[in-house]
């Protein structure tokens, strides 16, 4: 009774470790632009061949496990020099003609990825910059005046491809979109480049891809490809200062922002608070997710997220704040979530 129990707890637990690579946002086999496209064909050439060698070598082992052995006066001696076209097939031919087409094919498809995109003369369109563990981003293209700040959700225009520069402010970091392109490293002192192009709408699941330290696995990250019009409108909203409070409510929750310790490390923009240790929230309430993407942006995650950081995600450079009585809380998160 026991041993069948624990079979199917075992063949439940590989039932999910092979469902949760299929279907889901952050999947190479679900390729949402042209790199990732690439990549996936590349992926399953090499899975095909994969099972194909494999099966071979299992029809190999059944044969030689079933033939006739014969007896000892039948088998030549050890020294004799029989089996040498199996060595040169199985070894050398077989092994040969896989890696040279898996290599070719990857090498001709490598051509394809810009990995000189920050030479371009027209330059980056986003400037992505790795903390621990978050992820700074700045849009700087066109104009200085055209420039923004946001943080951990990067939105792209559909059908357009857009340059990226990768920094990091600390140690290494890993910019990795499955669904859109491989993996490029955020090396200290290195500027990388990649550049990504959705080819429809959606929202798509990235991770920082390199152990970068305690929170490394709360470190998402979410690319949203929008069309050409709602780009643009979400563009000029990122370009205006933050809203201005309309309700008693979130005026007083503004006062408490202000007052406490969340205005020296936060930049609002249009307000006093102008501090660059930690994401700028002048439009935090349009976004998805908050804490590295790890939490879904509503009222009572972002109360537990300015109380209990620390709880939240051990390790953050954001405090646990337990100053505030239960009316300025909900105030001030009435503020953020009207930042939009």
């Amino acid at each position: 009774m026991r041993a069948g129990i624990k079979l199917q707890h075992f063949l439940l637990a590989l039932l999910l470790s092979i469902l949760s690579g299929c279907g889901l946002p952050q999947s190479m086999l679900n390729p949402g632009g042209q790199a990732a496209d690439y990549l996936s064909t590349l992926i399953w050439i090499e899975v095909i061949l994969f099972c194909a060698i494999t099966f071979a070598i299992w029809i190999l082992l059944a044969w030689t496990a079933t033939r006739r052995r014969g007896s000892l006066d039948q088998h030549e001696p050890w020294d004799s020099t029989g089996g040498q076209r199996w060595i040169l097939i199985g070894g050398f031919a077989v092994p040969f003609l896989v890696l040279s087409t898996v290599f070719g094919l990857g090498i001709d498809w490598m051509s394809n990825f810009p990995v000189d995109a920050g030479k371009s003369p027209v330059g980056p369109d986003i400037q992505v910059i790795g903390h621990q563990w978050w992820w700074e981003l700045h849009y700087v293209k066109g104009p200085v005046d055209q420039h923004f700040v946001t943080a951990n959700e990067i939105h792209i225009p559909v059908g357009r491809p857009v340059n990226i520069e990768l920094e990091t402010r600390d140690v290494i970091h890993s910019f990795w979109v499955p669904t859109l392109h491989g993996k490029v490293d955020l090396i200290p002192g290195q500027p990388n480049f990649i550049r990504i192009e959705a080819d429809h709408a959606g929202t798509f699941r990235g991770q920082c891809a390199e152990y970068c330290g305690e929170e490394h696995a709360r470190m998402a990250l979410l690319v949203v490809a929008q069309s050409e019009p709602d780009y643009e409108a979400w563009r000029a909203q990122q370009l205006n200062p933050a809203a201005e409070p309309t309700t008693q409510e979130a005026l007083h929750g503004r006062d408490v922002f202000m007052g406490a310790a969340c205005s020296l490390c936060h930049a609002i923009r249009g307000t006093q608070a102008q501090g660059h240790l930690a994401p700028d929230l002048t439009h935090i309430g349009g976004r998805q997710r908050i804490a590295g993407n790890y939490y879904t942006n509503n009222q009572a995650n972002l109360e537990a997220w300015v109380t209990h950081a620390q709880s939240l995600k051990p390790g953050a450079e954001m405090p646990d704040l337990t100053v505030f009585n239960g009316t300025d809380l909900r105030a001030l998160v009435a503020f953020l979530q009207q930042l939009k």
